[in-house]
């Protein structure tokens, strides 16, 4: 028999497994247990799938007083990499019944204007990254159940914290370049006060510093390309010996590098190597590819979801950091003689 076009409601569900409404509110609130038998709540959810009812979530969120929709905080969006984010943390809330407000901090850092009128009566629950964990205050999200993405554990302000593991994409740069015979490095260093940037400059200096004759320069850019073509091309022309490699922070200060060397007369990778962290889509876009960290944009963003929906039922989140992985293509060699 054909359904009707009209959508199911509570009543045709208890009429087509001969209860209560109240019996199909208990099934399928999943409130049954020891106030309808086995058998009664298995009718009721056969019945349900037959008709394909689904429960009114806008009904039932006002009468419990929550909206279903988490707030993902995240510094202005400069790159695709957070529109990644959005996408994976999209996805999971999608298939839990929950909305996803995305709120850009202005300039990546700082406080921002209440995008509700009361954040905490319009939201469930907020996903913030450390680079725009000071918007938290103005909007009161670190009142609210709260997940830090790309923070550090020990001083986070949510209830998890979710990571991808920077520190090792870090290591596998420095081996990479150490293992063609890298020893004078330029870091091009993200000029963002974020504990994500504090540990790349950290663990590239202790894996440089590791091995004897080696020394780690570092010059600080905004995170632009015409910021990183500024930095590398003072950095590069200040005195003493020239650096074989630069390290960039992120893609985009990497494509600065390229625009600075080329200025410059140098050639990737023959007279200076270049890498990068994200693996975004002009990486390889430049001329040379850029080799660079893989970074799982919207496993990230699922993974920051996940926890957030843990933390709302009480349960603990999944631990551990995202791997992550260097992808070598044509912007590193051995240093050359010069």
């Amino acid at each position: 028999m054909a359904r009707s076009s009209t959508r199911p409601t509570s009543r045709d569900v208890a009429q087509a497994a001969g209860v209560s409404q109240a019996a199909v509110s208990l099934v399928l609130g999943d409130k049954w247990r020891g106030r309808v038998s086995e058998t009664t709540a298995e009718r009721v959810r056969e019945a349900a799938r037959d008709l394909g009812y689904r429960p009114n979530l806008a009904a039932r969120n006002l009468r419990l007083g929550h909206t279903r929709t988490v707030l993902l905080v995240v510094p202005a969006l400069t790159t695709e990499f957070f529109a990644g984010v959005y996408t994976g943390a999209a996805r999971v809330a999608a298939e839990n019944g929950f909305g996803v407000v995305l709120y850009p901090s202005p300039e990546g850092i700082g406080p921002a204007r209440d995008p509700f009128a009361s954040s905490q009566a319009a939201l469930d629950g907020v996903i913030a990254s450390s680079m725009a964990a000071d918007a938290l205050t103005a909007i009161r999200g670190d009142q609210l159940p709260l997940v830090m993405l790309d923070s550090d554990p020990r001083g986070s302000l949510g209830a998890a914290t979710v990571n991808l593991d920077i520190a090792d994409g870090i290591r596998q740069v420095a081996e990479h370049l150490l293992g063609l015979g890298h020893r004078r490095i330029l870091h091009l260093a993200a000029d963002v006060p974020s504990w994500t940037f504090e540990v790349r400059a950290r663990e590239l200096a202790a894996r440089m510093a590791a091995l004897p004759g080696t020394d780690v320069r570092t010059a600080r850019s905004p995170i632009s390309i015409e910021g990183a073509l500024a930095a590398t091309e003072t950095a590069l022309t200040a005195p003493g010996p020239r650096p074989t490699a630069v390290v960039c922070d992120d893609d985009k200060l990497a494509a600065g590098a390229y625009k600075a060397l080329r200025r410059l007369g140098l050639r990737i990778p023959d007279d200076i190597s270049v890498t990068g962290v994200d693996d975004l889509g002009l990486a390889t876009a430049i001329d040379p590819e850029l080799t660079t960290v893989r970074l799982d944009a919207e496993l990230f963003g699922e993974r920051g979801m996940r926890a957030l929906l843990a933390v709302l039922e009480g349960h603990e989140p999944q631990r551990g950091d995202i791997p992550v992985h260097l992808v070598v293509r044509g912007s590193t060699a051995p240093p050359g003689a010069a």
